[in-house]
């Protein structure tokens, strides 16, 4: 019996004693984040913020097979969070959509989240009205017209149902239920809050599709509502996307279980355990980059150069080479090279020490 099915839906139950310890320790760990980035500058914090919720972007999308442009992500995130970055390009409608929703939903978290809301975020995400190459519902809640909402994996004609939604007519009663617990006063940690509000939407599938990414732009805004502040320092999408298996396989158990929602509460809560101490790393960078520029401020780049060095701080994929400096700067070969030769003459760049048929280079740290 899937758990909406239940009389007792949707009183959800837990095991204080189970998961006291796991939430004290995850709060405890926002705190000492947001207090090492409040003692950090004003451009730190930016740049945390910026590849944050450019991987929040990334990630959330992958988790649902959809791959989007780097580039393009960094890029409308910094439009719209005011932060002035090399380089913009433009992005795609695609692109524009999941990122007007994923900020919304974190600069906005103090505002409630009504069904305008929710319809703009969902057609924010399908401007085309179309998933793929099929036409769906957008802006409004799904209807039976295609028949039941199934989640189902494997090849055509041995397919496995891992999930059926409730019935369209029933949707309008659910997300009104959804949407006033969510709205409402009640006397839940924040964190639990955002854990809840993940499985319980997800359970409903209101949409057509884009129900998962909307779930996890749910998720942040709660936990954005835990933090106190509109920053994002850490990223559950990329950590969920490490954990996918897990994340589908608690998911489905939960949703054909009890009430009592203990298990996914615990994955919940250690998932962004995860995501927390996974942050620490991408802080590191952060402030790794920010001694660089300090100790490199007077070093005369060109924009180029500068493009090129704020790559390989920000993890360049591969090893850097004079071939691929001239693509990605859009340059010739000599120009590129005059570009290498430069930074290694100010003590920017070494060659790395290991041979090959190609002269790599790295940042002198």
């Amino acid at each position: 019996m899937y758990i909406y099915k239940r009389s007792d839906w949707p009183h959800f139950t837990w095991d204080l004693e189970k998961i006291g310890a796991l939430l004290a320790g995850v709060r405890n760990r926002q705190g000492r984040l947001l207090g090492r980035m409040e003692a950090l500058g004003f451009t730190p914090r930016a740049e945390a913020e910026l590849q944050t919720q450019t991987l929040d972007v990334l990630k959330s999308s992958e988790i649902e097979g959809v791959f989007l442009n780097p580039d393009q992500v960094r890029s409308s995130v910094a439009r719209r969070l005011g932060i002035d970055i090399a380089n913009q390009v433009p992005a795609g409608r695609d692109v524009e959509g999941v990122v007007e929703m994923m900020v919304d939903a974190s600069q906005n978290y103090s505002q409630q989240l009504i069904q305008e809301r929710l319809f703009g975020w969902h057609a924010a995400l399908f401007p085309t009205g179309r998933s793929g190459i099929h036409t769906i519902t957008v802006g409004a809640w799904r209807d039976n017209e295609n028949g039941p909402m199934q989640i189902v994996s494997g090849p055509m004609g041995s397919e496995r149902v891992h999930f059926v939604a409730p019935e369209a007519p029933a949707l309008e009663g659910e997300m009104s239920s959804f949407l006033a617990w969510l709205n409402g006063g009640a006397n839940t940690d924040p964190v639990l809050k955002s854990a809840i509000a993940h499985f319980w939407f997800v359970t409903i599938h209101p949409f057509d599709d884009g129900n998962g990414r909307i779930a996890r732009a749910i998720a942040d805004m709660l936990l954005a509502r835990a933090d106190g502040t509109p920053q994002r320092f850490y990223s559950m999408s990329a950590q969920i996307m490490k954990e996918r298996k897990e994340y589908y396989k608690i998911l489905e158990e939960t949703s054909k279980g009890t009430l009592d929602i203990t298990g996914w509460l615990v994955w919940f809560l250690n998932c962004l355990d995860h995501s927390l101490a996974a942050s620490a790393e991408t802080l590191g960078a952060i402030l790794a980059k920010t001694r660089f520029w300090d100790k490199n401020t007077g070093a005369p780049l060109n924009t180029r150069q500068r493009l090129m060095v704020n790559k390989l701080l920000d993890g360049f994929e591969g090893k850097l080479t004079s071939s691929k400096w001239a693509k990605i700067a859009k340059c010739s070969q000599d120009t590129a090279l005059r570009d290498i030769q430069g930074l290694m003459d100010s003590g920017v760049l070494v060659k790395e020490a290991a041979g090959g048929r190609s002269t790599s280079y790295v940042i002198n740290y």
